[in-house]
């Protein structure tokens, strides 16, 4: 199908924008209400990781929409002279968002914002588990938006897959690696582009160099913020041996530190999503040595910052992304033991390294495939707008953040303009006495 679609301009799109981004404000005391019954989310990191990011990718898309939607010249081959070459930015149109429920108002409305500012018709399928924020979602939308341009539509998995058997002109996936593949495959049937936004096992790799007190503290805020429900958030620790128990000593220190000595009874804990995520977390738990926490609440979907100690490689705490507040420490004697573990599993989202050696540092990032990642901090790679976001093989293909979530919307058609004052006859028929002076040029060229 290849029909023309109606399009708004860029001041239009600006103006819609701009609308948003004021409901934004009015209602964000309501949104990260929204946050909290849903899972408890403290209003800090309500703010800090949903509304003000989303706030911040409005008011950069603003700034930058012109620059970054206008063709762009380049510079023409010499065997098409004389001519002009460009690139032209046009929108894919039909553009389908799924979005998962861990920061379920910034992980919907980020790839939808940009999908719309890139010229793009968007559908939203928000998730279910997280019912009053995609309430919320779909109010703040309804308030600014006709349908035609962007609409939100509610429900559970059924939805979902209803959705993907129509034809869209681009789909953007953010959530697991298994539900990762049913888009895949439903996008295939009529070959529309996608972008995976998936996980996986992030490493969190510390050597012996470490700073140990600052490094136990930034892995712990990566790992506990938002009770471990973050794709890149670290899922398991190495550690050299030789610094072990002082380092677990120091995480003791700092979960405390962050959320006192029951964080049951902190403001600043985030829940579970749901009973069955729960559960699931709890039963990960059994036959497994823990250093710390342990403690649980089904019912008020709580599981404390949990330490677990040397888990074997088979248990399942081990075999799939955790994706919630426990922290396996596994130690290490020498590098081949880092490798060996790290290489069991498919690419990750992210990968850390805690050092102040920056040749070990140099050596790990450079020698393991992954998403992104940081040495000597967590997390913050995603804050940067101006580096892409995305994964590597079974975390994900495709990327997005700042000018790249533009370019993912875009199809950039490649256009020459011929000029007619001057039409060499060398490549045209008959080719006679012509082969030996082309291949002259071509190797001047």
């Amino acid at each position: 199908m290849n029909t023309p679609q109606a399009r708004l301009s860029i001041a239009e799109r600006k103006h819609f924008l701009k609308k948003l981004l004021l409901e934004i404000e009015i209602k964000e005391d309501a949104i990260c209400k929204a946050l909290f019954k849903d899972f408890k989310k403290p209003a800090f990191e309500a703010v800090l990781t949903e509304t003000y990011y989303v706030k911040s990718v409005i008011k950069e898309l603003l700034e930058n929409l012109e620059s970054w939607t206008k063709p762009k010249r380049v510079l023409p081959s010499l065997l098409n002279f004389p001519s002009s070459d460009y690139i032209l930015k046009e929108p894919y149109g039909s553009v389908l968002v799924i979005a998962p429920w861990n920061y379920p108002f910034q992980l919907a409305l980020c790839p939808a914002i940009a999908a719309f500012a890139a010229g793009n018709r968007v559908t939203i399928k928000p998730s279910e588990h997280t019912p009053t924020t995609s309430t919320s979602i779909a109010e703040l939308i309804g308030r600014v938006f006709s349908k035609e341009w962007i609409e939100v539509i509610e429900g559970d998995a059924t939805v979902a897959q209803e959705l993907l058997t129509k034809r869209w002109d681009y789909i953007f996936f953010t959530g697991s690696v298994a539900v990762g593949k049913i888009v895949a495959q439903a996008a295939a049937v009529n070959l529309t582009p996608t972008t995976l936004e998936l996980g996986g096992k992030n490493p969190c790799i510390v050597h012996h160099s470490a700073a140990i007190a600052l490094t136990a503290k930034r892995i712990v805020w990566g790992k506990f913020i938002n009770a471990g429900q973050t794709c890149i958030a670290p899922d398991y620790v190495l550690v050299d041996a030789k610094i072990k128990d002082q380092f677990i000593r120091t995480l003791q220190i700092e979960i405390e530190n962050a959320y006192g000595p029951n964080a049951a009874q902190s403001p600043d804990y985030t829940r579970i999503v749901n009973t069955k995520h729960t559960n699931r977390l709890i039963a990960t738990l059994d036959n497994q040595t823990i250093l710390y926490g342990g403690q649980y609440d089904a019912e008020d979907c709580y599981l404390s910052p949990t330490l677990v100690d040397e888990p074997e490689l088979s248990s399942a705490v081990m075999q799939d992304e955790i994706f919630g507040p426990i922290l396996p420490i596994i130690s290490y004697q020498n590098e081949a033991e880092i490798e060996a573990i790290v290489a069991r599993y498919e690419k990750p989202l992210a990968l850390y390294v805690f050092a102040t050696d920056k040749k070990f540092s140099k050596k790990i990032t450079s020698q393991f495939s992954f998403g992104g990642g940081c040495i000597n901090d967590t997390v913050i790679q995603f804050n940067n707008k101006r580096l892409p976001f995305g994964g590597v093989g079974h975390s994900g293909y495709g990327a997005y953040h700042g000018k790249f979530s533009i370019d993912t919307f875009l199809h950039h058609k490649s256009m020459v303009r011929k000029a007619n004052w001057l039409d060499l006859p060398l490549r045209y028929a008959p080719y006679k006495n012509k082969l030996v002076l082309v291949q002259k040029l071509l190797r001047w060229m």
